[in-house]
């Protein structure tokens, strides 16, 4: 994160500090107090984690935009039974080893009450095996990696560890929904060449032959993390002549591989194109005009859905905010502060075992809809569009249409989990 940045984050959080000032003067925290209700530690601390640099920092950018806007919204409300929220932000660098050293400064040094955020799914398994040690909440807003819910915390009981996002069930299970559909016969991947893209693409082809005894999987091609030219990936797979691609290339480099395919006239080859995280806003915005038209894509949360007023109002206050539309992990960072709120409110604690108690089974509202977190994974359960790319005047950027919504029972994993591939 560049030093103008870091300016910007220690304006907005002296914005947010003077604003819960402001209101502790007011309403609310007047009320609370004159009611005797007991106030808890002031602040309470939150250690916030993402990536903020490289060319996949836009994401910790979107995450912050999120977070700031509910801190501000409940700091302004009057806090958490009175007391303030306060966020201290590090750089996750998509390491494992420097997001295990953010977690234990956040615990040891920090004084955070809770932990947020993790984009990686790597590092968010590295800090999932310290949690016993830390003790301390730590709800994942990104890193999508099944094993954090169904090994970590439902197999081996690590009951600190919770997921606000939808994981790969999103970009393999319900994207085998939207595939089984089209009329595409032989399948080719090109997929990142770690967990995420191994375990997105075999959910992908286990569902879909389920459904679709008919299709064949004539490629697949794996980018390693930080690939910039895709040539070698792209000419691997097109010479297998497939009918559709599938693909879980995020961030800049989903551009870059779409960028390239145009450049290999590769959309005039197939009939479907798929991407698991291609409507994400980073993406859209990377992409702008070049997006081809009527490529299916999806995310972890769709500004447009559901189409109710929690989330109207949510995407116009954060409009009127930041002049941008939300991305997945800014909904996601939203949340993660309101589920805390609703958990201290509950029990009036900031003792582990009471949030913990206090989430397991919580139906909270949120723009992404109404959020359940299950009791046997800590996994949050909702449900995310995909939709095909399609180009509008309304708006700066390509946006979705012909949305596909599965219900969440359909397309989650429930435990007992099967092993996947088994």
């Amino acid at each position: 994160m560049s030093n103008a940045e870091v300016t910007i984050l220690r304006r907005e959080l002296v914005r947010s500090a003077a604003a819960a000032g402001a209101a502790a003067l007011v309403g609310p925290f007047f009320v609370r107090s004159a009611r005797g209700a007991a106030r808890v530690k002031d602040p309470i601390k939150i250690g916030a984690q993402t990536v903020l640099s490289g060319p996949l920092g836009g994401y910790g950018r979107y995450f912050q935009m999120g977070v700031n806007i509910a801190i501000d919204e409940i700091n302004s409300g009057g806090g958490v039974l009175g007391s303030r929220l306060e966020v201290e932000y590090r750089d996750e660098q998509l390491r494992a080893a420097t997001a295990v050293a953010n977690a234990r400064y956040f615990v040891d040094v920090y004084g955070a009450d809770f932990m947020i955020g993790i984009d990686s799914s790597s590092s968010a398994l590295a800090v999932g095996e310290i949690m016993p040690q830390l003790g301390k909440p730590l709800i994942v807003t990104h890193g999508a990696t099944h094993r954090l819910t169904e090994e970590l915390v439902y197999q081996r009981g690590i009951r600190n560890i919770f997921r606000i996002v939808v994981p790969v069930y999103q970009d393999g299970i319900a994207g085998a929904l939207v595939g089984k559909d089209l009329n595409v016969r032989r399948w080719a991947g090109i997929n990142p060449d770690y967990e995420y893209g191994y375990v997105s693409w075999e959910l992908f082809k286990t569902v879909l032959r389920k459904h679709r005894p008919d299709v064949e999987f004539v490629a697949e091609a794996w980018a390693p993390f930080g690939t910039t030219d895709f040539s070698a990936h792209i000419s691997k797979v097109m010479a297998a002549n497939p009918e559709g691609i599938f693909s879980v290339e995020w961030g800049g480099e989903a551009v870059t591989l779409i960028r390239q395919a145009i450049q290999f006239g590769v959309f005039d080859r197939v009939r479907e194109w798929m991407t698991g995280m291609g409507a994400a806003m980073d993406v859209l915005e990377g992409l702008g005009d070049e997006y081809p038209e009527g490529l299916w894509a999806s995310g972890r949360y769709w500004f447009q859905y559901p189409d109710n007023e929690t989330n109207r109002s949510f995407v116009q206050r954060f409009y009127r905010r930041w002049g941008k539309y939300p991305h997945y992990v800014s909904e996601a960072g939203y949340s993660a502060v309101y589920t805390i709120k609703a958990a201290v409110e509950k029990t009036g604690s900031l003792a582990t075992e009471d949030f913990i108690r206090a989430v397991e089974g919580l139906e909270l509202e949120t723009p992404a809809g109404r959020r359940f977190f299950r009791k046997e994974d800590h996994q949050a359960v909702y449900q995310v569009p995909w939709g095909r790319i399609t180009h509008s005047r309304d708006y700066p950027m390509p946006v979705l249409k012909d949305l596909k919504v599965f219900p969440a029972s359909e397309y989650y994993r429930w435990p007992p989990f099967e092993k996947i591939g088994a």
